[in-house]
């Protein structure tokens, strides 16, 4: 099936009282283990790619988004459950506007070093551009701490309720990324959330409302933060942790047919153990979201 209207699927799960997740992918391993996971899940998912790191100008080797664009429409084409297809997080606006037209159904721009004013001008014009092609748009207000030691936004900024609900009405914004004690990047443990100005924000902002951080944030305040009107959940530093602790493991196998340890796809291969990590983390984050079997 083609991708599924990502506003539709935030409606059924607002409706439905539970959330769904973006994990999110980097290859066709990550990509598969997730779709994997949610049709054996029975559950409606949001795949998709991080735009910022696709789009950095420090890459060794530059990507072709179109490559990547294709490899997720056929995702969503082959699966057996509904799927949205995000380009996550980019403040590149080339970027974000080409994903729009190469069939991402739904586009992020994030700059946090932009001016909120600057940034609600630049989100509104990107609105108009994505609706006029179907394609839906997240944007945040706050910005997210970071949890890698020593870097310069380790502190972040909350997000105020006012200025959530101005932004909204000025952008015409599809869902809304907070910041309520939610953390990128955290490389340990957990922590729980500000769930009285989760519940204010709610009450002033009646889109659909985003947690990016989803690896650090505690099982049951994330199932409080669901009730209260939570209907997406980014996953990304606790997939790509999984990931590489399966290839690691893998890698130390006395194996030395690099046919067998390379897309044999035999009990060997480092690409079959990637794919079954990623598959296993995105089922325990499912449980956590309440969107099993909701497909």
């Amino acid at each position: 099936m083609p991708c599924d209207n990502v506003n539709e699927l935030m409606a059924r799960a607002q409706r439905g009282g539970y959330a769904l997740g973006f994990f999110e992918s980097w290859n066709l391993e990550s990509l598969q283990g997730t779709l994997d996971a949610a049709e054996a899940a029975r559950s409606p998912v949001i795949l998709g790619f991080n735009g910022e790191f696709l789009s950095r100008p420090g890459r060794v080797a530059q990507e072709r988004l179109e490559l990547y664009a294709a490899m997720g429409r056929v995702a969503c084409e082959s699966a057996t459950v509904p799927c949205g297809f995000i380009f996550n997080e980019c403040a590149n606006m080339d970027w974000l506007r080409r994903a729009a037209i190469l069939g991402f159904n739904l586009i992020m721009p994030a700059d946090p070093d932009m001016p909120l004013e600057e940034y609600q001008r630049s989100v509104a014009s990107l609105v108009k551009y994505a609706h006029a092609r179907g394609v839906s748009v997240e944007a945040e207000v706050g910005e997210l701490p970071c949890g890698i030691p020593g870097t310069v936004n380790a502190h972040g900024m909350a997000t105020d309720p006012q200025a959530a609900e101005r932004f909204v009405a000025a952008t015409g914004v599809d869902l809304l990324a907070v910041s309520v004690g939610n953390v990128h990047i955290k490389i340990d443990g957990q922590q729980g959330l500000d769930l009285e100005r989760l519940a204010e924000i709610r009450r002033r902002v009646a889109i659909p409302l985003v947690l990016h951080g989803g690896s650090g944030i505690a099982a049951e305040s994330l199932k409080q933060a669901v009730k209260l009107g939570v209907t997406k959940v980014n996953y990304g530093t606790v997939l790509k942790q999984r990931y590489l602790a399966a290839i690691r493991a893998a890698l130390k196998s006395s194996q030395t047919n690099p046919h067998e340890l390379l897309a044999m796809g035999g009990a060997d291969d480092v690409m079959v153990a990637g794919r079954l990590a990623v598959r296993d983390a995105v089922l325990q984050r499912m449980e956590f979201l309440g969107c099993s079997g909701k497909a």
